[in-house]
């Protein structure tokens, strides 16, 4: 299973990586632009086909994939690619320019991708991300609502025995301690939590927020095997631990005299409505975006998890390797095989998602990079119209070349240390 898992989170990254540069194919060829090679994966090719003027193929190592579109850059001001330069910076914008151009040929004048129009390139580039996107959303929604997630309830799982501080060292009742309110009043666990204080409660976290800011008695309706009964506990003050935006539990950080009852929900698998699988990817993606941003700040714990020994965090970045791992371990969970199949639903879907941000990042050579080139270029175009000087031309993406080559040289080198971390210290599920 462990192994079934990995493939199949491996397919799921080829039809993503597929997908994704499918979007620059079909929007290239829409503009004209000549699109001699679509691949999926890097290195050998494994198997290739030729489909009117492009070649379409699958390599060895599926880590990537690229979609050659003709002309990415233009040429230089006298309309020639420069010979090599002693400088190594000249030598990697020509490089960079003569390889946009290995592939013109006859007929292909008019067919060159810096030829398109701003907004055409900017549509050119944007529609690999947004595949992902679409692809993500698609994916979180029938997981959302056709598999549902595993979340607190409003059935009582546990009763607390009395009141302990979030901070103490054991949840074990310390002598003299008071019983909690709970118990006190006679909650059950299995128990379902029907009103508070009047207020209909169709789920925990409503129920969670209305119990802490309570003070004094309360008034609660349950159903306890098809009866309804009414439970007046006393709530009690407590020290409870602070929350984040999502419901989680800040670490050692504390709400001091907050209202507690003294009960753990029940969790279980709920299916979501569109409205609450809406708000759950709005989450999702805010999460993610600061996610990308937080990334420098992993890096030491990385190293430390690679090279020191240190322990891994579950919120570590996790390379491709390191997803196949989770992939794995899904399949071999021992779980219905219906959530099984969820969860690598929601992986490949999560997966589509880090796709989209980290493209749209303003930086050569990644999508974001050639969408803020096209729109300099436009810029500088209406500034010159507006003060009626000469049309600039085209904005010669391929002078920021030497920037891409130090962003590529920084991603291989943190793609590299989290390959070791997730063959070393791996993220696991249990």
């Amino acid at each position: 299973m462990t192994i079934l898992g990995i493939v199949v989170f491996v397919v799921g990254l080829l039809f993503s990586i597929a997908w994704h540069e499918a979007g620059h194919l079909i929007t290239g060829k829409m503009f004209g632009v000549r699109v001699p090679q679509y691949m999926v994966g890097f290195g050998k090719t494994l198997w290739s086909k030729k489909i009117g003027e492009t070649e379409y193929g699958i390599k060895a190592v599926p880590a990537g994939g690229y979609c050659r579109l003709i002309g990415m850059f233009p040429p230089d001001a006298d309309g020639k690619i420069q010979a090599r330069s002693t400088s190594p910076w000249r030598s990697m914008i020509e490089d960079a320019r003569e390889a946009s151009y290995e592939e013109v040929g006859p007929g292909d004048e008019n067919r060159l991708f810096y030829q398109r129009k701003p907004w055409q390139r900017t549509i050119i580039m944007l529609a690999g991300p947004f595949m992902n996107l679409i692809l993500a959303i698609v994916l979180f929604a029938v997981f959302l609502m056709g598999f549902g997630i595993n979340q607190p309830s409003t059935t009582v799982g546990t009763v607390s025995e009395c009141v302990v501080s979030a901070d103490a060292k054991t949840d074990k009742c310390p002598p003299g301690a008071p019983d909690a309110p709970g118990k006190a009043a006679g909650l059950r666990a299995g128990d379902r939590i029907l009103t508070y204080n009047g207020v209909k409660i169709t789920d925990y976290d409503k129920l969670r927020d209305l119990i802490r800011n309570t003070e004094g008695q309360a008034t609660i309706v349950v159903d306890r095997k098809g009866e309804r009964i009414t439970l007046t506990p006393t709530i009690a003050r407590n020290k409870v631990a602070k929350l984040d935006g999502n419901g989680m539990a800040i670490p050692n950080q504390f709400v001091e005299n907050s209202g507690f009852l003294g009960f753990g929900p029940a969790s279980g698998i709920q299916r979501q409505s569109a409205g609450q699988s809406v708000d759950y990817m709005v989450d999702m993606v805010d999460n993610a975006f600061h996610s990308l941003l937080r990334i420098p700040q992993k890096v030491p714990a990385l190293w430390g998890a690679a090279f020191q020994g240190d322990e891994r965090d579950q919120d570590s970045p996790v390379g491709v390797v390191g997803a196949a791992r989770v992939g794995g371990e899904v399949a071999s969970l021992d779980i219905p095989a219906s959530q099984r199949v969820g969860m690598m639903i929601f992986l490949v879907a999560g997966f589509n998602l880090s796709l989209f941000l980290f493209n749209m990042l303003p930086l050569l050579p990644l999508d974001g990079g050639h969408v803020i080139g096209a729109w300099w270029e436009s810029i500088r175009r209406r500034l010159a119209s507006l003060r009626k000087k000469p049309d600039p031309g085209p904005f010669d993406v391929a002078k920021l070349m030497p920037v891409a080559y130090v962003v590529a040289i920084v991603f291989i080198a943190f793609t590299g240390l989290v390959l070791i971390a997730d063959l070393i210290n791996p993220v696991k599920l249990t």
